[in-house]
């Protein structure tokens, strides 16, 4: 396995050798700042093309089929009409918060999409709290929304932050205590020490039962938190026009759509992390031959590989299921997720103490 560790060390022993160590750190972070910008953009095209696609086969006819081959510059002019749209701001708004709520939104996601380990060595923020930086880093978007509504000075904004707030919240206790319960096995909070430790197999099947369980409640509370299907009730096009975001227009309604494609990619990318061994390959015991010729595949690759299987469950999800009503959503949550959530993680601390699993 390729460890990028080696080519930064060599770039960063380069840059030192011409210029001072702290100039060289700046132009570093300028560097890493502007390729997770470029991934971040990529990433989006990548996704929205995919929704799109994804929701013509579930609904059985084609999708997007004409600009480009199969439709594959559609995206790319549906950015370049956002981008020359014109940006206006409600009469009666809050003209700093309305400004400031897509940039919050925005940031919280980038944050976030820098904790991912995308290869060995190609880790951008490998905290050893990472996982709880991670969490805190992502509560920080729910601010945004709610600042998004309450300072568009429209009622359909407004009604459509207040319920994202309070599922968002809520949700999130599921999504903490399902990661708590792989904690208790990893051991550790350091994503890259979380995927190492995976090279003898993938945590989803050394943790048993428990791990599965927090796998499945991951994905229910992970699509509940990008406010997708069946969980959009905050961007209920029959009832609030768009939501929180409706007064908002040209990029800055573009900054909120990007973000939450991109929020899709960061729950499936955890997940990939966390129970799928992230950038480890497959190995089987025994099978010293197949193991090998996995071995050979790059860790970025199974890294995308596994994120983009899970990014296509929670398309799966959002395509097959109705829209729930706000207090089903609720309900859900608060008196099945979270109670199953905390005997599930009892259940996988007495398996760890007592050594039942791989």
């Amino acid at each position: 396995m390729f460890d990028f560790s080696i080519v930064t060390n060599w770039i960063h022993a380069l840059l030192t050798s011409v210029m001072s160590e702290g100039l060289a750190i700046f132009i570093e972070c300028v560097v890493i700042g502007v390729c997770i910008i470029a991934l971040y953009a990529i990433l989006a095209i990548i996704l929205i093309y995919m929704e799109r696609k994804v929701c013509g086969f579930f609904q059985c006819r084609l999708g997007p089929n004409r600009v480009g081959k199969w439709g594959s510059i559609q995206v790319l002019c549906d950015v370049l009409k956002m981008l020359t749209k014109e940006i206006f701001t409600p009469k009666n708004a809050d003209r700093f918060l309305y400004g400031l709520a897509p940039f919050m939104v925005l940031i919280a996601s980038f944050l976030t999409f820098a904790c991912l380990p995308f290869n060995k060595g190609a880790v951008i923020l490998d905290f050893n709290v990472g996982v709880f930086f991670l969490l805190a880093a992502s509560s920080i978007g729910v601010v945004g929304i709610l600042l998004a509504g309450w300072s568009s000075n429209n009622k359909f904004s407004l009604i459509g932050a207040m319920r994202s707030g309070a599922q968002i919240i809520s949700y999130e206790l599921s999504v903490g205590l399902s990661i708590m319960t792989m904690v208790v096995l990893m051991g550790t909070m350091q994503f890259s020490q979380v995927v190492e430790s995976q090279a003898n197999g993938w945590f989803i099947f050394k943790g048993h039962i428990p791990a599965v369980i927090a796998f499945i409640i991951y994905l229910i509370a992970g699509n509940a938190e990008c406010n997708r299907g069946p969980f959009d009730l905050p961007e209920a096009e029959s009832e609030l026009t768009a939501g929180y975001h409706t007064e908002y227009s040209g990029m800055h309604f573009g900054f909120f759509y990007l973000a939450e494609y991109l929020n899709l990619f960061i729950v499936a990318s955890v997940a990939a992390t966390i129970f799928l061994g992230g950038w480890m390959p497959f190995h089987v015991v025994g099978l010293d031959g197949f193991n090998a010729i996995m071995d050979y595949i790059p860790g970025f690759i199974w890294f995308f590989g596994k994120a983009f299987f899970v990014v296509f469950l929670l398309m799966w999800i959002k395509w097959t299921f109705p829209r729930l009503r706000i207090d089903q959503i609720l309900k859900l949550e608060w008196q099945y997720l979270i109670p199953i959530s905390m005997a599930n993680l009892l259940l996988m601390a007495l398996c760890v103490a007592f050594g039942l699993h791989f």
